[in-house]
This record gives structure tokens, sequence and C-alpha cells, in this order.
């Protein structure tokens, strides 16, 4: 005989407050409120960024297909049981919640989906829930509403628009005009470099045709009124850059599945071989080139790791030129630990020693690249494009870089020239091969 259950509902307050700090930052929270209307069919975004003191805001509005009272309530509840569909850029249901309570202390969405309906409007309130400790979301009337929130949904027939209000995380304590007005423009400049770069495959249309592979179409993304441009970490449209031959890992999965993942690496050119100096000082980043060497992770399209080595190896000024796409498959967020925030990615046991290998390869290259950079004399080996052939690595890989590691431990000059050949060999290249056979 089993005991009796009772219903043990978490203070409103103290959860509300303590999921404020599960570590975004206001560039990574306003992506969060993006994917959300990318996920909505949006065509067009418009964030905006509002300096007035201590009555600043944010919004970020969109063209999607909108929600109705019913859609907008569970929206707007805490780990939302929305389907997310296979392309859906959100998973955990607390994004919207979290990512704007974050930055602010009153979030209001309104919503429409036809343009004869009425707009919907909810809020959550920090404060408010705060003294009553309960779950109280407050149902907004449009004739209260501000101004603000609903002028972008005049003359659209559905969309959606998220307003961040008393902007505590953002500004300080007690701001004044000048300070305020400071402040944002660094947001601003902030969000727009990791805007474009996190939306880059979106903003160039690159994204869709993957998507939806009957129609390609382009994300249109604005900051303020302009637009916000997209970053490609891979600088391919310079003649210089390196794409090296894409390869396939896989892995088995917690259920017994295999997965397979796809690896792009690249070699951006030494500084003095970008086509422009504004180009190599774009290729940079927002966090510039020592720090975007590494790994870049997508997950569904959206960038969720922009650099860094997942502790396979060190930042290496000599290894700068070198990055490697990975995209993350679909259904293998728990795998890859990717968090609430989209903001941290962890490897599984079983990819590593194949995306060492990988990133070895092309590190080997880069040093050879970033040689060429420092020796103007040194002939730079040629582009050439990647075939749409990959290199699949098998479930042996593991145990065949174990007896390489072995092997070449003491000599790591003739493992990086084996890893350089390696990288630069193509996908029916056996000469490596009849090498190791003495022939």
């Amino acid at each position: 005989m089993t005991g009796s259950f009772i219903t043990a509902l978490p203070s409103a307050g103290r959860l509300m407050a303590s999921l404020r700090d599960i570590g975004y930052d206001l560039p990574g929270a306003i992506a969060d409120i993006i994917d959300n209307a990318i996920d909505a069919d949006a065509a067009t975004v418009a964030v905006e960024i509002a300096a007035d003191g201590a009555d600043s805001w944010i919004r970020v509005s969109d063209d999607g297909v909108g929600m109705n009272r019913a859609r907008i309530d569970e929206a707007m509840r805490y780990g939302t049981r929305a389907d997310y569909g296979a392309d859906s850029l959100g998973h955990f249901g607390l994004g919207l919640k979290t990512a704007s309570l974050s930055q602010c202390r009153r979030l209001t969405v309104a919503s429409r989906t036809a343009e004869a309906d009425p707009p919907v409007i909810r809020r959550w309130d920090l404060d408010q829930v705060l003294s009553t400790d309960s779950w109280e979301l407050e149902r907004v009337r449009a004739v209260s509403a501000p101004s603000r929130l609903l002028e972008p949904l005049e003359g659209v027939g559905a969309g959606t628009v998220v307003l961040w209000e008393h902007l505590d995380r953002v500004l300080p304590r007690k701001p004044t005009e000048g300070m305020t007005a400071r402040v944002l423009r660094t947001a601003v400049d902030d969000a727009r470099e990791h805007l474009g770069m996190v939306f880059h495959r979106f903003l160039d249309g690159e994204a869709y045709g993957r998507r939806w592979p009957f129609g390609r179409r382009r994300l249109e993304l604005s900051l303020n009124g302009e637009p916000v441009e997209p970053w490609d970490p891979f600088s391919r449209d310079e003649a210089r850059t390196h794409a090296l031959p894409p390869q396939l890992l896989e892995y088995t999965d917690a259920y017994g599945c295999a997965v397979t993942v796809p690896v792009k690496p690249y070699v951006l050119p030494g500084q003095q071989f970008f086509s422009t100096a504004d180009a190599h000082r774009s290729a940079g980043g927002p966090k510039r080139w020592n720090r975007h060497q590494g790994f870049y992770i997508y997950r569904r399209e959206r960038l969720i790791q922009a650099g860094g080595w997942n502790r396979l190896r060190t930042l290496d000024e000599h290894a700068k030129l070198a990055r490697i796409a990975v995209d993350l498959p679909p259904g293998q967020e728990e795998q890859f630990g990717v968090d609430v925030a989209k903001m941290r990615v962890s490897l599984p046991v079983d990819l590593r020693a194949g995306l060492r290998a990988i990133a070895s390869g092309a590190v080997a290259v880069a040093q050879e690249r970033y040689r060429d950079h420092l020796d103007a004399s040194t002939e730079v080996v040629a582009p050439r494009s990647v075939t749409s052939e990959a290199i699949s690595l098998s479930r042996d890989w593991p145990a065949i870089m174990a007896v390489v590691d072995d092997v070449l431990e003491q000599e790591p000059g003739l493992r990086d020239r084996l890893l350089l050949r390696l990288a630069n060999a193509d996908a029916d290249d056996d000469s490596l091969l009849r090498h190791g056979h003495g022939t």
C-alpha cells in the first residue's frame, strides 16, 4: 500500500527570482526571443533598444503567426508543454520568461493571429509576484497598454511583441540620462555583433535553404532601424580561405541509436592575404581572433558556440586561423549538454577523439598559414573547394588515434606533418596507404 500525494508548488517569488541568474547576458537574452520569432515563421524581426533614463525599454517585434488566448497563456507559463518540432529553436519551455526576466523586472507580451483579431496581452511583473508569492499572470487590457507595446501590431495581419521594462539588470541602480545613453549605446553595439554572428545562416539565407528546400529566403532582422548584417565565421567569400574536406563522425547516443555529426573544418587566410584590411578586421569577430579559434557548434542552423576547443586543446596564437563547423544532430541536446540559455555545450565522450583528430589536422594547416603570414616569401597553398562527398570516420577511429598517439608521442614534428597530409588529402587519395605499405 502506497502513501498519499500532495501538490508541492514551488514558491513563485523565490523560483522566479532565482531563474534570473540562469546565465544570460543581454545579447544572448535578445537572441532567445528571436528564436521564438523564427519558430513562429517570422520573415521580419525588429529589435528596439530605447534610452529614456529609468524608463528605458527593449522591444522585440515580429510578423510571425501570432498567438491566440490559449497559446499565449501557455507560452507565458514556466515549463510550457509546447510540442517542439524537428526544426524548432525552442526546447525547454523556459526561454521567453527566463531570458526576459534575466534583464528586466516586467515582461509584457502582445500578440494577434489575424488583422481582425484584437491583440491579447499578458504580463509577468516580478515585483507583483514577489509581493504575493503566487503565480499571478496579468491579463492586460489593450486600452491600458502602453503605445510602444501596440505600435508594431498596427497595420499587420499577425505578429507578436515582447516588451521589457524596468531594466534593472541592464542599467545602473540610479541611472542618469547620460549614463543610460552610454550604457545602451554599448548594448546596441554588442547586440548587433552577437545577433549577426548567432543568426548568420538565417540572415544570409543558408538556413532557410535547408529547412525549407522548396524556397530560399532571408530573415530580415533590424536593430534600432538598421539592418543586422550576417557575420560568416569562416570568411567563405575570401578567395584564400582554405575549406578542408568535410567529415562525418559517428557515435551511439544514450538510447543506443547511431548518430552522425557533420564536421566542416576551415582555415582562414593570414592577415596580409585577406582581400582588404576591413575584411580581416571583420573576420576577427566580436571576441577577436584568438578567442574565435575552435569549434562553431550549430543547433538547427543557429550558432550556440562560437569558438573554443572544449578542453581538447588550449587557445594558441599560431592556431587562430582554424575554425571548425559542427552541426548538432536533431534531438541530441541532452547528449551535448545544451543549457537553457543556449550558451554552453559539452561534447559527448565518444566524439572527443574524432574531433581532436580533426582539430589537430586543421591546426596543422593553420600553423602553416600562420608561418606564411610571418614570411611573405613562403608560397601559399592554393585554396580549393570542398567536394560534396564527405569523409566518414568509423567508430574504430578512437582506437586508431590511440595507436597513432602511442607511436608518435615522442615525434611531434612527424605527427604534425602526417596530420597536415591527412588534412590536405582528397577523399580518394590512397597515397598514404601506399606509403604505409612501402610501395
